[in-house]
């Protein structure tokens, strides 16, 4: 079957770099950071959509549903490197942000020939994870034409999930099918086709901004603390001492007392800090604020 990219801004050939093979390194570098600085231009212009897509990601978290990215090659490697930072990041259960990429496991690694031209992976895969009414899938593809998502997200849209695209192109198939179209124009790549540069580079700002904003919004950050964070490693056991006594200006010795006694959760050590409490009591203050910290410490002071 013959396809037509010829439509398609991310297949364009882009004259600034025509001749790019014919530059000195320093000067095909120039050409690839001059292209690279128009991306958060262009993501910039597209803050309206991801805003109505981190209300409803935060709107289903409340409800106990899931963020689902969905992609094929670089776009489904990018959703599967944003899910899985959360974790770590922010505490989050590992089902609760889910990337999800044509071919499976072994696509991350390497390409899986056809995957992505086939509906019915995509439906598969989402039937898999047993995806939900309450759940919102973000389909991700520099072209928006992508059989693998427009199938998974005409199969969400059936159950009545909220469906999010990411693309790169203006008008594509996954605009016409998602409740919510996020499409930052990057323009032609600077090698024709290329998509994993400037349009991946989109991509992943966008995905940013998708996951950091849902996890503010559902207070895993205080001011601009990450105050869900896992130590799952030595640096990030001082991380969490940093935090504390960023939050609280109290000493490292007091920070790290506080994080023993309530089993290194940075969000309980920063309130019983702040509100003089024991760690069995800060612990019970934020569950009855939903977690959020300027909430509880409001609460406490009343």
């Amino acid at each position: 079957m013959k396809i037509d990219l010829s439509s398609l801004t991310t297949e364009g050939r882009n004259i600034q770099s025509e001749n790019i093979d014919m530059l000195s390194t320093e000067e095909m570098l120039r050409v690839i950071n001059s292209e690279d600085q128009k991306v958060a231009l262009a993501v910039e212009k597209v803050i309206p959509a991801i805003t109505r897509a981190v209300d409803a990601i935060v709107a289903a978290f409340g409800k106990g549903g899931r963020l689902i990215y969905c992609g094929a090659g670089t776009s489904g490697r990018l959703g599967i490197l944003d899910a899985s930072e959360c974790p770590p990041t922010y505490g989050t259960p590992h089902e609760q942000v889910v990337g999800l990429i044509a071919g499976g496991h072994k696509a991350i690694l390497q390409a899986v020939e056809n995957a992505e031209d086939s509906v019915a992976f995509g439906v598969d895969d989402l039937k898999n994870i047993q995806f939900n009414a309450r759940d919102v899938l973000v389909g991700i593809a520099a072209s928006g034409r992508t059989p693998y998502v427009t199938g998974a997200l005409n199969y969400a849209k059936s159950l009545g999930a909220t469906t999010v695209a990411l693309t790169c192109n203006e008008g594509s198939e996954m605009t016409q099918i998602a409740d919510i179209s996020i499409v930052p124009v990057v323009g032609a790549e600077v090698v024709t086709g290329s998509s994993r540069m400037k349009a991946g580079t989109a991509q992943k700002l966008v995905l940013n901004m998708l996951t950091t904003g849902a996890m503010i919004r559902t207070g895993k950050v205080y001011g601009n603390l990450m105050v869900d964070v896992e130590a799952t490693n030595m640096k990030l056991v001082q991380r969490q001492i940093n935090i504390v006594m960023q939050a609280t200006d109290c000493d490292q010795q007091m920070a790290k007392q506080a994080l023993d006694a309530c089993g290194g959760h940075c969000k309980t050590a920063i309130v019983m800090v702040l509100a003089n409490l024991n760690a069995e009591q800060a612990k019970q203050l934020l569950n009855d604020n939903g977690g959020f910290i300027r909430q509880a410490l409001a609460n406490a002071r009343s």
